[in-house]
């Protein structure tokens, strides 16, 4: 099936078929005909299915005729995030290159002066947060009564951030008879009992199972321990072929280490967060987009919806705490048909618990990474000791001597040099983190980089011990 058999017009397949695209996602080939016959939609997919496009080019074919009046725009799209709202706006950029559609983009961090301009020309297509889109109508700057149109995205992160009672208030500005497009990463019960209020005898759409994950995405889970968290995803990111990816913290206080930490040892890399301004992240996401830098560490502001072209990667640098969360963050990776590769570093006995829980959910078990085994089950004191394999047997009263050097040197206090340390811990078998191969670099030092056009990873040589954490 292509684009054409859906009932758009020739020149949406035009633009479409220029992006690249041939045919149609299972999402955009149920949803299309259903939204061009004007039928409000209930619609679930999971993240990388295509699901922008599914609303986008069927409301250009509906605005097609017509012209907007100032301030009082034709269609709505609600969105949780700057970031969501702004990759929709992208989105109806490309898709509309042979339609002369206005569009506005509501969103907070960017001068009210410039929206406002936009408004007071009249758009066709309005694409918002909620919170913004409220600042301009208590202003005056905006009328929603022309609406013809609503779609409401990733209703379940909006119901996660808050912001259902003003999407409500929002729905209560808008002329009861329009079309709403309802869409949600699940279908859950609370889902459906919101979607209630919002849409009318609504075409149920499903494309995937709740909390899938797509088959495209190769995922690994890595063991470590609290203290080697850093060196372990280093490690991962000089053996595996890296193009660019997504490293998720579950803090934002450990965005900016984390990326100071991979700055430390030549690799470059980006922070994007909530607290960050709107014109840095704006500025931070653009420079990942464009393969200026490879990496970029995220919180979960970067886990939904954003589409990031080609992503290789994506890392859990932490496990997540909501299991759910898990399968957005690989989302990120393995879409539109493309293979993707997705690790998790997992150390301690909460992560323990976080794993299972995803396992639970997605109804398989994580493979673990090459030549790595999972712990036996521990507490919290014995989860912060080296995971080195070596026998008692084997190392005896040697093993306790070289883990004691081991704190001495992360301490400050050890008076031998790193290289009689470096030798100590090879002789022994037991370097920081996870054990290491003979032919591989000692403890100590970074192994050569794989040989990847644009990467941004050199040979740095010997590391002093204290930036290895």
């Amino acid at each position: 099936m292509n684009f054409s058999e859906l009932g758009l017009c020739d020149e949406l397949s035009q633009a479409v078929a220029d992006l690249g695209y041939t045919a149609p996602t299972p999402i955009q080939e149920k949803s299309i005909p259903y939204v061009l016959m004007g039928r409000d939609i209930l619609g679930s997919a999971q993240t990388g299915t295509g699901k922008t496009a599914s609303f986008t080019l069927p409301m250009i074919e509906i605005l097609a005729s017509g012209r907007a009046k100032a301030r009082l725009p034709r269609s709505l799209i609600l969105a949780p995030t700057r970031e969501l709202a702004a990759q929709v706006a992208d989105s109806f950029e490309k898709f509309s290159t042979y339609h002369k559609l206005s569009m506005a983009l509501l969103i907070g961090g960017v001068s009210f002066a410039d929206q406002n301009a936009a408004l007071s020309k009249g758009v066709d297509v309005l694409i918002a947060t909620p919170g913004r889109l409220l600042d301009h109508f208590e202003r005056g700057k905006v009328l929603l009564t022309d609406v013809k149109v609503l779609v409401i995205d990733e209703a379940d992160r909006m119901l996660d951030m808050g912001f259902i009672p003003d999407v409500e208030r929002i729905v209560g500005l808008l002329p009861p008879l329009r079309q709403t497009l309802f869409f949600s990463a699940t279908l859950s019960d609370d889902i459906k009992k919101l979607s209630d209020k919002f849409v009318s005898n609504p075409k149920v759409i499903e494309v995937a199972p709740p909390a899938s994950t797509a088959d495209t995405v190769a995922q690994h889970l890595t063991w470590t321990t609290p203290k080697s968290k850093r060196e372990a995803l280093r490690s991962l990111l000089q053996s595996e072929d890296v193009k660019n990816a997504v490293i998720f913290c579950n803090r934002k206080r450990d965005i900016s280490t984390l990326v100071t930490s991979l700055k430390r040892h030549d690799f470059s890399a980006v922070a994007l967060h909530g607290d960050m301004t709107q014109s840095a992240r704006l500025e931070a996401l653009q420079s990942f987009k464009n393969g200026e830098v490879p990496l970029m560490i995220a919180s979960d502001v970067a886990a939904r919806g954003l589409d990031i072209a080609g992503l290789s990667h994506v890392f859990n640098f932490d496990v997540p705490s909501n299991a759910e969360d898990y399968v957005h963050r690989i989302g990120r990776t393995g879409r539109a048909g493309k293979s993707g590769r997705a690790f998790t570093i997992a150390a301690g006995d909460d992560d323990r618990k976080y794993v299972s829980a995803i396992e639970k959910l997605i109804g398989k078990a994580i493979p673990l990474t090459d030549g790595d085994t999972a712990p036996a089950k521990t507490s919290a004191a014995r989860s912060e000791k080296p995971s080195g394999k070596a026998s008692k047997s084997a190392s005896g009263t040697a093993s306790k001597s070289a883990s004691g050097s081991a704190t001495k040197s992360a301490s400050g206090s050890a008076t031998k040099s790193s290289s009689d340390e470096t030798a100590k811990k090879a002789e022994n078998g037991r370097g920081r983190g996870k054990s290491r191969k003979s032919s591989e670099a000692h403890p100590g030092e970074l192994a050569p980089p794989p040989d990847c056009k644009g990467n941004t990873l050199h040979d740095t040589g010997h590391v002093p011990a204290f930036l290895l954490r």
